[in-house]
This record gives C-alpha cells, sequence and structure tokens, in this order.
C-alpha cells in the first residue's frame, strides 16, 4: 500500500468559502489540477486560478437548477476505484483518478437557524457533496478528503513538507472526520423533518472521548464526551493545576457550578456528594467572609469538597484554606476550585496543594436549556428546572413583608433546587449575606428531612456561638425565628410545621398544592408560622 499520495488532481466545492482560495493557490503551486462547481469555481477564476468546470469531467452539464452537478459515474469512479487493484479497469473505462476532495456541505443549519420555510430547508439538504464525501472518506487509502476549513492549514503544511502529496495518517484522520460531518449533517436533517411531521427525534453527537482513571467506583470503566458544537460545556473548563479529574469530581463540579449559575450577587458553593453542603451569597467586596459562611454551613462535610466561585478568586480568599501552615492539622484538604478567573497570586498559594484541581470555568456561561436522562435503552428529557417560583404569597395570619423577604425566599429556593430530594433547607440573612444554615437532603421522608435541616442549623449556631451556656438556647430561638425554612414540595401533614415551630422556626416557604394544605394553613396559624406559597415544586431526583 502506498502511504503517501501525491495530488494531482482536486476536486474543489464549498458553501462555507472561507480559505478557499487560499487553498486553491498552495494546490496551483504543486501542479495539481482543480476541478470545481458553480460559486465555488466563480469565485476561483475571480481569484485568477484557473478551474475545470465539472461537466467537463461529468460528460453532462449542471441541471435542474444546481440540483445535479457532480453525481455521476465519472466523479464517484475517479474517487472509488482502488488505485492498486482497480487501475486497469479504470484506464479501460477511462477514468483519470480525482486525489483530493475539498467540500463543505450545503447550509442547511444555517438556514435553520434564519427560521427558513420548509421549502428553502428542503432545497439547503445537499446530495452530491454527502456522495463525494462519502466516496472519498471510503477510499482514505488513496484519496484526501478535507471538510472543514480549519484544516486548510493542516493540508497545505502536508503539501510543502511532502512535496505534494499527503500521509496515510493524515488522510485516515480526515476520513474519520468526514463521516461524522455527514453523520450530523444528516443527523440534523432528520430530526428536523421529524418536527415538520409532528415528531419528536433526538439525536446527539459527542467526541473528544477522554478515558477516567475509573468510573463512581474503582471497578468501573469511566469515559468523559464533549458534545459538539457546544463551547461552554465542561469540556472547555481550563485545568491550570492538579492532578487529572476524576468521575465523581466532574458530577460534583457541575453540581458546584449549577449550584450558583444564576446568582446574581457574589457567591460561593461547597459541594459534596453532589449536594451543596455550604452555599452563600453577598456583596462583591467580601469574597473571604462569602467562603467562610459558605464553609461554616458544614465544616465536615466540607472535607474533600469541590468549591466553587462567580467571581475571579482573590489571594485573601484562598489564604482562608491555610494550605502552607506549619500546623498540617489545620490546613483544609479540598479537592477543586473552580472561579471564572483566578488571580496569580490566588493561583501560585493554591499550588502549595499539588494535587488541588485548580479550574478556571464561569457558572453563568453553562448550558441548562434541558436536562437528559439515560435510562436502559431509553431517554428521557425535560426542560431545566430554570424558574424559581410562579408567585410568593402570604397564606397564613401571620403574614411576611413580601418584598423585604424576597431575596432571601429567592436564594433558599436556589440552594434547595440544587440539592437531592426530598430536601428542606434553612436559610438566613446575616449581614448582608444569605447562607445556607443548614440542610437535610435525599430522604424518602421529609419530616426526616426537616429533622436533619434543623440538626445541621443548631450544630453550626453551636460552632459560631461565643456567649455564655446558659443563653445559648435562645440564641438558637432567635436565629432559627429569623430564619427560613424551604421545603422543594407541599408539606402532607402537619408534623413538619410543628418540628419546625417547636425548635423555633418561624418563617416557612412552600410551593402549596396539597388537598390538605387548609389543614397545614391551620396548624401554622395556630403555632405563629409565617408561610408563603410559591407555585412551583423543585424534585430533583
Amino acid at each position: 500500500m502506498n502511504l503517501t499520495v501525491a495530488i494531482k488532481r482536486a476536486l474543489l466545492s464549498v458553501s462555507d468559502k472561507t480559505g478557499i482560495v487560499e487553498l486553491a493557490q498552495e494546490l496551483q503551486k504543486v501542479g495539481c489540477e482543480i476541478i470545481s462547481t458553480g460559486g465555488t469555481r466563480r469565485k476561483l477564476e475571480e481569484a485568477g486560478i484557473p478551474t475545470t468546470e465539472i461537466s467537463t469531467v461529468t460528460g453532462n452539464p449542471e441541471a435542474f437548477g444546481g440540483r445535479m452537478k457532480t453525481i455521476s459515474f465519472n466523479i464517484e469512479s475517479a474517487l472509488l476505484f482502488d488505485r492498486e487493484k482497480d487501475a486497469e479497469e479504470a484506464k479501460a473505462l477511462k477514468i483519470e483518478p480525482i486525489d483530493l476532495v475539498v467540500c463543505n456541505l450545503y447550509p442547511f443549519e444555517q438556514v435553520l437557524k434564519q427560521g427558513a420555510d420548509f421549502e428553502t430547508l428542503v432545497e439547503n439538504i445537499d446530495i452530491g457533496g454527502p456522495t463525494m464525501v462519502r466516496a472519498a472518506a471510503k477510499n482514505f487509502k488513496h484519496v484526501t478528503v478535507v471538510t472543514q476549513p480549519s484544516d486548510y492549514a493542516q493540508l497545505i503544511a502536508e503539501l510543502n513538507n511532502a512535496e505534494g502529496t499527503t500521509s496515510y495518517e493524515f488522510r485516515k484522520q480526515l476520513m474519520a472526520k468526514a463521516f461524522n460531518h455527514t453523520a450530523d449533517y444528516d443527523a440534523l436533517i432528520a430530526t428536523t423533518m421529524d418536527k415538520e411531521n409532528g415528531l419528536h427525534s433526538l439525536r446527539l453527537g459527542f467526541d473528544g472521548g477522554q478515558e477516567l482513571r475509573y468510573g463512581e467506583n474503582s471497578h468501573q470503566k469511566a469515559f468523559f464526551y464533549h458534545e459538539k458544537n457546544q463551547s461552554n460545556s465542561l469540556a472547555n473548563m481550563n485545568v491550570l493545576h492538579g492532578k487529572a479529574l476524576s468521575f465523581n469530581n466532574i458530577l460534583d463540579i457541575n453540581a458546584a457550578l449549577e449550584a450558583i449559575s444564576d446568582s446574581t450577587l457574589s457567591a460561593c458553593s461547597v459541594v459534596k456528594h453532589n449536594n451543596p453542603c455550604g452555599l452563600c451569597e453577598g456583596p462583591d467586596d467580601n469574597q473571604r467572609k462569602l467562603l467562610e459562611l459558605a464553609w461554616a454551613g458544614d465544616p465536615i462535610s466540607a472535607f474533600g469538597s469541590i468549591i466553587a466561585f462567580n467571581r475571579p478568586l482573590k489571594l485573601e480568599t484562598v489564604e482562608f484554606f491555610e494550605l502552607n501552615n506549619t500546623d498540617k492539622s489545620k490546613r483544609k484538604f479540598i479537592e477543586v476550585v473552580i472561579a471564572p478567573k483566578i488571580d496569580a497570586d490566588a493561583l501560585a498559594y493554591l499550588q502549595f496543594h499539588k494535587n488541588l484541581r485548580v479550574i478556571e470555568f464561569d457558572p453563568a456561561s453553562l448550558n441548562k436549556s434541558i436536562d437528559l436522562r439515560y435510562l436502559n435503552g431509553t431517554l428521557l428529557c425535560q426542560d431545566a428546572d430554570n424558574q424559581l417560583h410562579s408567585k410568593i404569597e402570604n397564606k397564613t395570619e401571620y403574614a411576611l413583608d413580601i418584598t423585604a423577604s424576597q431575596p432571601l425566599i429567592e436564594f433558599g429556593l436556589r440552594s434547595m433546587r440544587s440539592i437531592k430530594s426530598n430536601s428542606i433547607t434553612i436559610v438566613r440573612e446575616q449581614d448582608g449575606f444569605l447562607q445556607l444554615l443548614g440542610m437535610g437532603a435525599g430522604q424518602p421522608n421529609r419530616l426526616i428531612a426537616t429533622q436533619l435541616a434543623i440538626e445541621k442549623s443548631r450544630e453550626n449556631l453551636r460552632n459560631e456561638y461565643t456567649g455564655d451556656e446558659v443563653d445559648f438556647e435562645a440564641y438558637v430561638q432567635t436565629e432559627l425565628g429569623n430564619a427560613m425554612l424551604i421545603s422543594d414540595a407541599f408539606f402532607p401533614f402537619a408534623d413538619n410545621v410543628e418540628l419546625a415551630a417547636a425548635k423555633g422556626i418561624r418563617k416557612i416557604s412552600q410551593p402549596g398544592g396539597s388537598i390538605r394544605d387548609k389543614h397545614i394553613i391551620a396548624a401554622c396559624n395556630k403555632l405563629g408560622v409565617a408561610m408563603v406559597f410559591t407555585g412551583l415544586r423543585h424534585f430533583k431526583h
């Protein structure tokens, strides 16, 4: 097998004409004949580059408004015949080989995005282009096929470095790109035509598969793929420092970013096992305090956590981790730190921990339009949970000032929306900062979730309390009385309200919607608890 192939004859037919003149000029330099069609031919000849008109090869004119140009026995044979086994037959049939195809397809995707009508879409379905591309790709041992202008530079380098030839390895790489190109093209057409017929279909494309050390557990294999045409996917994270990311790291990174992705204030999330165990929002001028309050949400669970910020990360902030403390017991162990930008001195400090992954990624750039779950040969698809509430409405005799309470309620909804159901969060405002004080996550029994959230809140209040022991319970009652309990779904019974009230909670937010809502409201009125309905449930399974 000939590993290098001389490019003596090329067929150029492109809708995206970026760089095509420059490529043709380089082909001229190596003595290559250029065959071309329609608009591509006109552009090349306007640049002074002589071309062979396609009809002189096909033996037929372009016809039917350009629908027929390249499809012919002569063109496909020139691309497909095996240069070693079929040489004599090709000679007898007067088939002259074509060594290079440069083709990108009719701009179906572009006209679809522009809102074109159905007839325009149909006219932008390429037939001859995919046929040529696939023929050349199939015969990559002898033919080079290029479908992306981004590959022109490497093609030119090959031609210049190897006296007008291309290598087998290069052609093989381009072959795979070509088949992916036509597969993606056909997939988009297929799903668009399904939609035109009132059918729901979904075809996803992923590439760049990276093998991870293992999956959730050491006996499981795992890979990390990049969704095609997604510029802001997690695969685009800029890893500045640390060891390779694991499967669990990536899951937790996503959870940490999602928890603060739509925060308008400066925000910090601390995530462990896919749940925020710490979360805080506040003013931009005190990021260190923001981290301290987020960490205080569960200092024990924060060990080995993933921490994300939505503002550039400062040295003063990361010094909280005490990574270079001579007393190693005071160093805080974390797995990953993420921020949109990390100051140079902050990065240098984080590098004291050689394995700590330090990543630049902006939470606001996350694409949160749909949520997909692959389940044993099926796919569930839903809109992402991007709406916090449909209303904030007082339902009890003890009414809240909705305007004053709304920032805390919405922070609580954002925190609870990120936590596995059944979930209860308790949030508070402290000196301009909004803090997750305690949470109960992933419980089949909502009462247990409420109990866990209260216990964690009491534990955190104990950690921060500096007064006399005799006054501790009064402090707890005050802090919990000012806090807000947020439920991801309605309360089916009054036991949650009774437990919360007994422990000092005086403000509750829930979506409402239970057949027992009147009973729940009556219990709140009896116990002196204010309750608002938000109208939207936020299960997270």
